[in-house]
Parts: C-alpha cells; structure tokens; sequence
C-alpha cells in the first residue's frame, strides 16, 4: 500500500471525526500526539466554523504594550541618521534625556533600526557571557597602557599615540601623539600624566620593548625604572592576550571611529595633538561611556593630590628631561679626536628624529652651494632626514653619518668614506634651512664626475626580474623597467639608465663593474650629454583597505574612511605623490626612497577566500 503523505488539516479533520465516531479523546490524541486540550479545541474550531476553522491561524497578539510608538521609532531613526555611531545603548540614554515616555528598550530599539535598514544585523562571534570582565574598585588603582597607530602627516608619515586610561572610570589619562614611539617618549607621556594626576597603585601594559626587557636580555628598561622609584606595580599581561588590555584597546577603537579614520592628515605634529586633547576632553566629560552606566569619565575619576602625595614625591630619572617638548640625550662617545672637535654634543631632536649632532667648534659659514651636517644612525636604522627617509639598517645603529647635499645629490659618507648616494629631493630654501639647523657649508664633493671622454653607453633590455648584464654581472636597474629597452650611462662610479629616444634619466645606481673592465664592453659607445633628469611622474592604481589607506612605494597615505574599497589613481614623482580622487586631487610630499613595484590595483579577493 503507497504511503499518502497528508496536509496538517486532513490530519486534524481526522482525529476530529473519530472523537465523533466514538473514539475515547484521550486515546486519540495520545495516538496522534497532541495534548486533550489541543484536540477539544480543533473540536470547537470544527463546529464553529467547519473544515476551513481547522487550518493554523496566527499568533500574533492582538496588542504589544512593548512596542515603540510611531512617534518614539521616528525619534529614535532621526537621532540615528544624525549621529551613525550611536547604538541602542545610546539611543536609549538620549531619549531618555529627552524626556520620552515610556523609555524604550535596548531591543526595541534595536528592532526598529533593522526595520528601517540603519543597522544591519550580524552573529555575535562571542558571547558578553562568555569574557571574564573585571574592575577596580576605585579609581588611581590601576592604569591600562598601551601605543596605537594611524595619525597621518601631511608629509605621508604616520605618528602614533601613546595612550593610557583609568581601569575605574575609563577616564584618558594619557593620549601624547609621538613621531616614533620609543621608550623615552612613552617614559615621556607617562611622567607628565604622573605629575598631572599622581601615582596610580599599578599599570599594566602589554610586552612592547618600549616598557619591558621580559623577553629581552633581562635587563631593566626606563618604564621600568620609573614604576620601581615611585612604588608602582607593573603588570604585563600574557603574549598574544590583547584582551587582558581591553579597556584601552576599546579606547582606541573609539579613538580611530570618532576621530583618526574621517581626518585628513594634519599639517604636523602639533596640529595632531591639539586635535587629540579636543577630542579627549569630550570623550572625558561630554561623552557617556556605556561600560559605566552612561556616565561620564570624569564623574567617576578622582586625581591622587593632596599632602599624602606631597610626603613622597615623584621620582623621575635626571636623564629623563624636556626643553621645549624636546628630550635632552646624553652626550655621546666620540670615534675619534677629530670627529669630536667636528661634532661636539649630541642632541636627540624629538622623539622621531634621528639624533642631529650640533658642532660647537669653527665651522665653515655657508653663503650658497652644497650643505654638510651630521646624523646619529637610529636603532631602526632608518633615519628620517628633510622630509625623506635614507635606510642604513639597525647594525650601523648609533653611527654617525655625514650627509653632502646640493639641489642635484645627496651622498652619505661614514669616516669620510661614501656609502650611498641619492638624486637629491632638496631645494635652495632646503639647503639654507639646514645649514640654519646646525649645517656647514660643504668641500669638494665626495663622487667627482668623469672625466670628458671617459663615460661610454650601451643598449641593453632590462630582464622581467629588472636587472641587465655588464660586463659579465648581474646589475639592478628597476623592476619597474621590466621588458623595456635602455640605454646605460657608466661613468666611473655611476650608472645612469635612461631612455634612448628622448634621453630621459630613469635610474641611478652606482656602479659596481672595474673601469678597466668597463672600457673592453663590447657594443660600448662613447657617452653622449649627460640624460635629463625624469620630469614625468609614474602613473599607478591602487585599491584603499576598509580603513581607507593606501600604499605607495612603501608610504602609507590617509584618505579616510570616505575612499574605503576605492580604487584610485596615484602619480608618483620623486618627491610628491599625486592622489585623484573623485572630489579633488592630494598632493603629499613623498617620504621614502624605494621604487614602485606594481603599477596595476591588485585585483580584489572573491567571496569565500581564505588566504
């Protein structure tokens, strides 16, 4: 017999007209699998109103006191599209402040914004349920330590922020933005948050160098030091535990939504911070924080001041000193007599600068022409010299390395020796600024030029790695200039590649091949005038990441949430990048020195790839 799938109404006319027919309701329904209940009110159902009364009707209530208003959801809709940011939990604080009766819930709120398409639902990865939350009990207990990144310069740099907040009140204590964060500057920040507000009982941070050696050498790090002399308890939480710190990493989170993602990159350093305190004293006493009940910062933060503090007062290093915002370094050992009388004292200029060594005996008064001064190699190994960056690498940290610029090169000498040399991005008024900053005026250059006659030319075509062969050696001209056809100017400590039709300079490199080698190429030539410097900038594409950021040649540059996803067309020149965008173009000043590697946007990832 063919089974007979049947409809949930057949299935409830049936058990109806066997009660009908004499069958005990509890047997039936025990047969079925439905309560007694159930089966006497499809009983009714089917009196009142036949067949079509056994059918499923809704459920809805007929009311919900619960649900919002009209005129409560349009509020509530209308304070979301004016501030995008604010979630549930705030939308019920602000209508509650606006006086709306009765106030509604986070759900319903939630609820209504789905409806209205201004929140698009999403699976929580994780339960509230499932972290372990905790909190000091009063404030000044404890302070949350840690650096964040993404303040963006005009110059294409990108500074950070060294940030601190009360584990109590989640009042900011410290948000000092710092060209590089090294352990001075932090040790900085924190010692005028210390004098601002008093010691705190402990401080946890993460196991960046800059506060701890822990997996170091075992030695003590300046942090350190300042948490010993004053009685402060440094806790380090576990590697890879960014929760154990998520106070502050939700400050930052904040920090980077409300300000650092929608702003355009600021003039300096000092335009940065001033941006920084203004948004910090809303967030501190304008802001309320949900954490807290959505109360502000500032109502739960009482600073440590009064005569205890003053019995024992702060203990700072002597070597931890500021003139004008500036950190005053040590002097440092000379290599030689000479070098000393040169140089004289170093002084560290801020916090992300190399250390600029100032001379203090007779110099030479520049009146015009190429400059000399003198760098202290940073422990990055990567010095940030005149708005451009020149990479020695960390072994030559703590070297000083004498630079000879004019407007067309720039060579860098160690002990009078030459190590690189570079097409100068400097102007007149660059030149007279540096030589106002400690510069000298400048000898004979360190590279001469060739002698008439003695440069030669030859054809080649650069391989797809970017490389030509001379003279039996593998050279680097320029991924870039993969497949191309160029000629190859070889002086005697030069090689110049340029283009063979309009002669247009392409790449510098020096020269690595013997002169008496160069002389027996074969398909050599005798040089023709020098190659004209390249006036057409390198067109590229590049796609914005989901913050809005794009990369360059090795430079980071801020567009801003606005551009996320965006593909954008950049011209990069060797000292400008050129980014059009649909609004208007921006010009930031080029900071690095490495060639561009891909002129197309990579292609974007397809849906479900895991790379």
């Amino acid at each position: 017999m063919a089974l007979v799938d049947l409809s949930v109404v057949e299935q409830r006319y049936q058990a109806v007209l066997a009660v009908l027919a004499g069958a005990s309701v509890t047997e039936t329904a025990t047969r079925i699998g439905v309560s007694r209940q159930t089966l006497h009110s499809w009983m009714r159902r089917y009196r009142e109103s036949g067949l079509a009364g056994l059918a499923d009707r809704s459920r809805r209530p007929v009311s919900s006191p619960s649900q919002l208003s009209a005129e409560v959801e349009a509020v509530v809709c209308e304070l979301r599209r004016e501030h995008p940011r604010w979630g549930p939990v705030r939308l019920v604080h602000e209508a509650k402040k606006r006086g709306i009766e009765p106030v509604p819930s986070r759900m319903g709120v939630y609820r209504a914004l789905v409806r209205h398409g201004l929140v698009q639902p999403q699976q929580r990865r994780k339960r509230r349920e499932d972290y372990l939350r905790w909190e000091r009990d009063t404030p000044m207990q404890l302070w949350q330590m840690d650096i964040v990144g993404g303040v963006f310069l005009a110059d294409g740099s990108e500074a950070k922020v060294v940030t601190g907040i009360d584990d109590h009140s989640r009042y900011c204590v410290i948000a000092s933005v710092v060209a590089r964060p090294t352990g001075r500057a932090v040790c900085l920040a924190f010692a005028a948050a210390l004098r601002a507000f008093g010691v705190p009982d402990e401080v946890l941070t993460d196991n960046g160098k800059q506060f701890t050696d822990r997996f170091g050498k075992g030695g003590e790090v300046l942090f350190d030091r300042i948490c010993r002399d004053n009685g402060i308890t440094h806790r380090l939480t576990e590697p890879r535990s960014p929760t154990t710190t998520g106070k502050v990493e939700r400050f930052h989170q904040t920090l980077r939504r409300e300000l650092l993602d929608d702003a355009v990159p600021f003039e300096d350093l000092e335009a940065a911070q001033a941006a920084v305190d203004a948004w910090v004293a809303e967030y501190n006493t304008q802001r309320p924080h949900q954490a807290i009940g959505m109360a502000y910062p500032a109502d739960r933060f009482v600073p440590k001041t009064g005569p205890q503090e003053d019995l024992l007062p702060l203990r700072l290093p002597a070597t931890l000193t500021a003139v004008n915002g500036q950190v005053i370094a040590q002097p440092e050992p000379a290599a030689s007599p000479d070098t000393e009388q040169r140089a004289g004292q170093a002084v560290a200029e801020g916090d992300g600068q190399a250390r600029r060594v100032v001379a203090e005996g007779p110099v030479r008064a520049w009146s015009g022409g190429p400059v000399e001064f003198e760098r202290v190699v940073p422990a990055s190994g990567n010095m940030f010299v005149a708005g451009r960056q020149f990479w020695l690498g960390p072994d030559r940290a703590g070297v000083r390395v004498t630079f000879w610029a004019d407007t067309d090169v720039v060579h860098l000498l160690v002990a009078g020796v030459r190590l690189k040399s570079f097409r100068s991005h400097l102007s007149n008024a660059d030149l007279a600024k540096l030589a106002a900053n400690g510069g000298r005026a400048a000898g004979p250059a360190p590279l001469p030029a060739a002698e008439s006659g003695s440069a030669v030319e030859v054809d080649r075509t650069v391989s797809r790695a970017g490389t030509v062969s001379l003279a039996g050696r593998i050279v680097l001209a320029a991924e870039i200039l993969g497949g191309r056809r160029v000629s190859v100017r070889i002086e005697e400590h030069t090689l110049m590649f340029f283009d063979p039709t309009t002669r247009e300079l392409l790449r510098t490199r020096p020269n690595p091949i013997g002169w008496d080698r160069v002389r027996h190429l074969r398909d050599a030539r005798p040089a023709g005038p020098p190659p004209r410097p390249s006036v057409e900038p390198i067109t590229v594409q590049r796609v914005a990441s989901n913050s809005g950021v794009i990369m360059v040649a090795g430079q980071k540059v801020a567009l801003g949430r606005l551009h996320a996803r965006a593909v954008v067309t950049v011209h990069v020149s060797e000292t400008t990048l050129t980014i059009e965008l649909p609004d208007d173009a921006r010009v930031v000043r080029r900071t690095t020195t490495q060639p561009v590697r891909s002129i197309k946007a990579a292609r974007p990832r397809k849906a479900g790839h895991v790379s």
